[in-house]
């Protein structure tokens, strides 16, 4: 059997993520006491109660990062060390958690670069009220069309099944909404974001962003990276640090990617919190999707893995 990981992006996150991992694995527990103790902030209380922090992109990612991290080493664990999946792909900031757990990027530093990456992207955002929104049942060319009519406004995420992610100013995305429901559109929502991604807002952030990737990568990928940005398929570093840093502009085009490698694979994992990867599959792909973000996931992967593998 063949498979293949997925890495879930911001906004997948919620109160509570990893908490069934941690309750119950001492692996978990060590890797929130270092992660904690790598970005000098209490995790387990960033993730398990209502605060603030987790609403900023700064701690948002490394903390979807941690939990990705946890569920794919549980995994691994159960499978004596022995996950090879035929490449991995991660929605946006998911990348850098599949490139991570490749073997390219060690935990710690990992955690330290998405924390970065956070905050560039809140300082490139500063004083911009950005803002991201989900709109459903609008082509994707018909977006595409109002966005090239509409200032500080973008296409940043083709997730398929008619759901495109919007990304600029708060005000003029509003402002679209009258005009998005003439045009059809069944839901327009916004996401609990800080920043604007994959649009030219973050270009400030680029050259910081490789330099950071160049210092801290290694040249080392135990299986393959499919780019977010231009469904292209890598496992060296040089196109790591091209491709991590082009997709800070670029639209997400997930659709693309799993259609096109949909037929490598017998079944797709899920790796982090919630299960919105799953959500989309269903609409892309006829392969099944076990989404692990908790204990019962992991499970029904490893379930999976003794009953195929």
């Amino acid at each position: 059997m063949q498979y293949a990981l997925l890495f879930p992006g911001q906004g997948s996150q919620c109160i509570g993520m990893g908490k069934s991992f941690y309750e119950s694995h001492t692996l978990a527990k060590e890797l929130f006491e270092r992660a904690s103790n790598a970005l000098k902030v209490d995790m387990k209380k960033t993730l398990f109660e209502e605060n603030e922090l987790l609403k900023e992109s700064a701690y948002t990612q490394p903390a979807i990062y941690l939990v990705s991290y946890i569920a794919y080493q549980l995994l691994n664990k159960q499978a004596n060390g022995g996950l090879k999946p035929v490449f991995a792909l991660g929605h946006s900031l998911g990348e850098v958690s599949a490139v991570s757990l490749s073997g390219a990027l060690d935990f710690e530093k990992a955690l330290k670069l998405t924390h970065q990456r956070g905050k560039m992207m809140q300082e490139a955002c500063l004083n911009k009220d950005a803002s991201m929104m989900v709109v459903l049942g609008v082509s994707e060319e018909s977006l595409l069309s109002l966005c090239q009519r509409t200032k500080n406004v973008w296409c940043a995420n083709f997730n398929g099944g008619m759901q495109v992610v919007l990304a600029g100013i708060k005000n003029d995305l509003k402002a679209l909404e009258p005009t998005l429901k003439e045009m059809g559109a069944k839901r327009v929502v916004f996401l609990e974001m800080s920043v604007a991604s994959h649009c030219p807002f973050l270009e400030p952030m680029i050259f910081k962003f490789q330099e950071l990737l160049e210092k801290s990568l290694k040249d080392k990928f135990h299986f393959e990276i499919i780019s977010n940005a231009t469904n292209e398929a890598y496992h060296n570093k040089a196109k790591a640090v091209e491709l991590l840093s082009l997709q800070l502009t670029q639209p997400v085009c997930y659709q693309d990617c799993v259609k096109s490698n949909n037929d490598r694979v017998d079944v797709f994992f899920e790796l982090g919190c919630g299960s919105v990867l799953k959500g989309l599959n269903k609409r892309l792909s006829n392969r099944p999707t076990i989404s692990v973000g908790d204990n019962k996931g992991l499970d029904e992967a490893i379930e999976f893995l003794e009953e195929y593998v």
